[in-house]
């Protein structure tokens, strides 16, 4: 027999924010935004949970607490509609379109019962006979009561900290024209929010609402529940030997269970009294039978122990009930789902009992507002802790909402999440810099991340300086249209310090860096400098510039600078009678004279191409071949210092990066490590971060730059797999300051990849405060575009030679991979 849902509907009025239903209960509704999954550690769910424990405690008797949790099966929506996105991006947008993920919402509902509401049951429901009206509802006086115990919920669970509250306007409870409410979202298991559609609701055969089959798990017995429960459990996937990875006691009913679901929590709080002296009436009833049958001497000792704890531990009774619906419109799927979430309720040591004879008047119960008519045949006799330990605590990844940040994935779905390591975590006051270390072995993926992380902050307009050894930033260069500087026998490293671009001016910064070039040439590092040749060096280049205002034709460059100072210098100094003592000229000349047209060195500061460092926003300096020269690799760190210093200083306003790959240990040992201590400690002054990448945990050890300067002025850390250094993990734990959540968390990663996607984990600590694990997984072209694979890396060239651009001959490799794996 069928009949129209609005004769049965139990909701009455929506108003002010309140659920009036035809009983004379009234509900109170809050959205929830809980913590992200796997970013608390054991101690953090405890406090999380005696949080639940305390703000139960505040709701009154007779009132009925319903958390509903909706995890819905959806998939990332790419933006096309930007023009401004580059190639890379666009790629990214396409290759994770349609990506599915589990989306999740999640509502606490408070109701209030009238005093004289009688309790629900299968049979006495009012889905059957909606019409029961109460005597009397509750007047304003209660009303505000019972606002004021929603509120003191309300605050007790932000001020933990872990979680916030919002309450549910009358627009989101009921549907308006534009968009579809709370009501009609549970009623039809609607997955889209904004659709107006409209379902059948079937009773006769389980429960099917439209075209989708649903079945009903319930955790409604004491007998099918778990010995212990506690706050968190260990993830198995994710722990080793020496850590326990902690995840909330019913994690695996939530985000991990990953199919289309409601987890339905319901806590009913009882008056202490009478739940006492109803349970000693059982009490004796079960001792007079205790004779007849096993079974009943059994529950008279489950009995006491139940109210010796009561009285001895001053604990509150609550009736409980936990039930999952789960869902498909593929009958032919249901069977699969109804292992995956048998397996998910024995993962917490639950028996599963599928229900079919109560399942309509349990579903029903659950609809928003219709709490108190939950059937109470359906729940069992527990404490208030224990009943805690079976809500869901977390949610799924979200993404930050700052413009600034990096495109890393989901570690579930690999759902991309817009991720902000810089600027957000200042804000929110867990970090005073934007400085980063970097720690990966080889073949962890460092390079790889690196380069997805300097690409996302050259696309928001950042100046990025990157010093590198082994070529691991050339594709990325050349995508972005930077200058690459390396040192090859036929196209040397060449630098030229003297260019000042048309319409700037020399300024004292500009003085002084070529000063501290001049005299890095000229003198030894055990030599000194005298104040009289400091001021020469002044007074020859303050005449140079002016000597070039008059001669415009003359290219600004070492060559022409030996030449001034050969010829008019030299003849300015002895007009001056400038003795040899203070000022050396022939000196100076002769041991410069290898970096003059026809020297050695010839090349070195001559440059007429790549010439205005300070606004190209993009610039590698790759010293793989001259790290170990005793002439060149001095003067070209000099010269990186010296430019990220002027950077830092002259842009305004504008973010800048220095990016030291492993590099850095031979520009510690020639003498720069004042200048990495310099930026590392004063950068975040002038918009800017200092990032530094490296391989092994000796290095750390044994430089005290790093120790001292690195280290301990870089608040946000990144580590890459460390499963190699798992056993002496001890040791990098106590050099950076991780907490134990954060030593788990790192040797997590990688431990359960999707053996389906090509991606790696990534370990980012914010401060010590916030930690996470994302994935690194990108599209085919960013993959080619970053990769350091030799092989990979002279294919792509080849194309890049055969189409004309590497961008066009990324597109055409990455294509014909595609469709090799399709194959």
């Amino acid at each position: 027999m069928e009949k129209l849902l609005e004769d049965l509907l139990p909701i009455l009025e929506v108003s002010g924010g309140c659920l009036l239903s035809k009983q004379g209960d009234v509900t109170l509704g809050f959205q929830l935004q809980l913590p992200e999954i796997f970013t608390l550690s054991e101690q953090q769910y405890e406090a999380f949970h005696q949080s639940w424990v305390k703000a139960l405690k505040m709701l009154p008797v007779g009132s009925v607490f319903h958390k509903q949790d909706y995890f819905l099966k959806s998939t990332y929506k790419a933006d096309f509609s930007r023009d401004d996105t580059s190639f890379l991006t666009h790629c990214s947008e396409r290759f994770f379109n349609e990506r599915p993920f589990l989306d999740h919402r999640c509502y606490v509902f408070i109701t209030k019962k009238p005093t004289d509401r009688k309790p629900s049951s299968s049979i006495l429901s009012n889905l059957l006979r909606p019409s029961l009206f109460p005597k009397e509802s509750l007047d304003e006086q209660a009303l505000q009561e019972f606002r004021g115990s929603a509120g003191q919920f309300k605050r007790i669970m932000e001020d933990s900290g872990f979680v916030k509250m919002r309450p549910l306007e009358d627009q989101e409870l009921l549907s308006t024209a534009a968009k579809q409410g709370l009501l009609e979202q549970y009623l039809y298991l609607s997955e889209n929010s904004g659709s107006k559609l409209m379902r059948d609701i079937h009773f006769d055969k389980g429960i099917r609402i439209g075209d989708q089959y649903c079945q009903l798990f319930t955790l409604a017995d004491a007998a099918d529940l778990p010995g212990v429960c506690s706050a968190s459990i260990p993830y198995e996937k994710y722990s080793s030997e020496r850590t326990k990875f902690s995840t909330g006691f019913a994690s695996s009913l939530g985000q991990l269970l990953s199919c289309n679901h409601i987890y339905n929590q319901f806590i009913f709080i009882e008056d202490p009294d009478k739940a006492l002296k109803r349970l000693e009436s059982k009490r004796l009833r079960l001792q007079s039978l205790s004779l007849h049958a096993r079974e009943n001497h059994l529950a008279l000792d489950a009995t006491n122990e139940f109210l010796n704890e009561a009285i001895k531990e001053q604990r509150m009774p609550v009736k409980a009930h936990f039930n999952l619906m789960v869902w498909s419109d593929d009958l032919s799927q249901m069977k699969e789902i109804k292992n995956m979430t048998t397996s998910a309720l024995a993962q917490i040591d639950a028996a599963a009992r599928q229900e079919i004879t109560g399942a309509a008047q349990i579903f029903w119960g659950a609809m928003p507002g219709n709490q108190a008519d939950f059937p109470m045949n359906e729940t069992f006799d527990t404490f208030t802790e224990q009943a805690a330990c079976f809500l869901n605590l977390e949610t799924s990844y979200r993404s930050s909402l700052s413009p600034v940040g990096i495109r890393l994935g989901d570690r579930l779905s690999g759902r991309p999440m817009h991720v902000d390591i810089s600027d957000e975590p200042i804000q929110m006051g867990i970090c005073t810099n934007r400085n980063k270390f970097i720690l990966g072995p080889s073949g962890s993926g460092k390079s790889f991340f690196t380069n997805h992380m300097v690409r996302s902050y050259f696309e928001t307009g950042a100046h990025i300086v990157l010093v590198d050894v082994g070529h691991s930033y050339k594709g990325l260069c050349d995508m972005v249209g930077g200058y690459y500087f390396t040192y090859e026998e036929k196209s040397p490293i060449e630098f030229n310090p003297f260019y000042v671009p048309k319409g700037e001016q020399l300024d004292t910064e500009k003085k002084e860096s070529i000063k501290t070039l001049l005299l890095s040439l000229w003198k030894k590092d055990d030599e000194t400098f005298t104040r009289s040749e400091y001021v020469a060096l002044s007074n020859a280049l303050t005449l140079y510039f002016s000597h070039l205002d008059q001669n415009p034709d003359i290219f600004a460059c070492f060559n022409s600078f030996y030449e001034f100072l050969k010829l008019d210098f030299t003849r300015i100094i002895q007009a001056d009678n400038v003795k040899e003592k203070d000022f050396d000229i022939h000196n100076f000349l002769y041991v410069l004279m290898p970096y003059y047209r026809g020297g050695e060195f010839d090349y070195l500061l001559n440059a007429k191409r790549n010439l205005d460092l300070l606004h190209q926003r993009f610039i590698v300096f790759e010293l793989d071949n001259v790290k170990e020269h005793p002439i060149l690799f001095p003067i070209v760190t000099i010269i990186i210092m010296e430019l990220f210093i002027s950077k830092m200083r002259k842009l305004e306003g504008t973010r800048k990066v220095l990016l030291i790959e492993e590099a850095w240990k031979a520009i510690a040992k020639e003498g720069m490590d004042e200048y990495i201590k310099y930026i590392f400690k004063t950068v975040r002054k002038y918009f800017g971060e200092a990032i530094v990448v490296t391989q092994e945990i000796e290095d750390i050890i044994s430089s005290p730059v790093v120790k001292q300067a690195i280290i301990n002025n870089s608040d946000c850390k990144i580590l890459l797999d460390q499963s190699k250094y798992q056993n002496k993990f001890d040791q990098i734990q106590d050099l950076l300051g991780l907490t134990e959540k954060e030593k788990a968390q790192v040797l997590s990663v990688n431990k359960a990849n999707d053996p389906l996607r090509k991606y790696k984990e990534v370990f980012i600590s914010l401060g010590g405060v916030l930690s996470k694990v994302y994935r690194t997984e990108v599209s085919p072209e960013e993959y080619l575009s970053y990769t350091t694979e030799q092989t990979e890396k002279v294919k792509v060239n080849q194309y890049a030679r055969k189409y004309g651009s590497i961008k066009k001959g990324i597109q055409v490799l990455a294509q014909e991979m595609l469709a090799a794996a399709r194959q």
